[in-house]
């Protein structure tokens, strides 16, 4: 379900101390460890992780448990970046309505020349020419600007800050 972050967000940030890190650290590499795995490689105690673990997913630290998908391998092959000018008062909206497509993954409030950036997938040019024709110009959107990504430097999940 699409969610519209508010700036407040940020001080209910949760401070993490080096164990709660180190075991985030551990399931990204590795999301399928066992409790009993992560106790052994952290030297803490079985109890200790299962109580931690709970506390992260309760606080929605950890919000879920996933794969890695390749995306040409699974029939990705292409990723947009599209900019959008969206009408006065129809931000929400327009968002909510471009976050439900399937092949949105990422959907930004920006400064600048446009409002909003878009991240998508498609699987050919007839795909792309669908996302820009049924969604990327529907109403509420005054103008928008597609970038195809020619190659990709860098695509990783979301890491922990580096700690000050």
């Amino acid at each position: 379900m699409f969610k519209h972050y508010q700036l407040f967000d940020s001080l209910m940030r949760m401070n993490l101390d080096d164990l709660d890190r180190k075991i985030i650290e551990q399931l990204m590499n590795n999301s399928r460890a066992s409790m009993r795995q992560l106790a052994s490689e952290l030297d803490v105690a079985l109890g200790t992780i299962a109580n931690r673990l709970k506390r992260l997913e309760n606080e929605n630290v950890i919000k879920g448990y996933t794969v890695m998908l390749d995306p040409a391998k699974v029939g990705w092959e292409m990723t947009v970046i599209v900019g959008l000018r969206i009408s006065k008062g129809r931000m929400i909206e327009v968002q909510k309505r471009i976050a439900e497509d399937h092949r949105v993954f990422l959907v930004y409030d920006v400064t600048g020349d446009y409002d909003s950036f878009v991240i998508a997938k498609v699987q050919d040019t007839e795909d792309l020419n669908d996302l820009t024709k049924g969604v990327l110009t529907s109403e509420g959107i005054e103008r928008s600007l597609t970038h195809v990504v020619l190659n990709t430097v860098k695509e990783t999940a979301i890491k922990l800050p580096i700690k000050k």
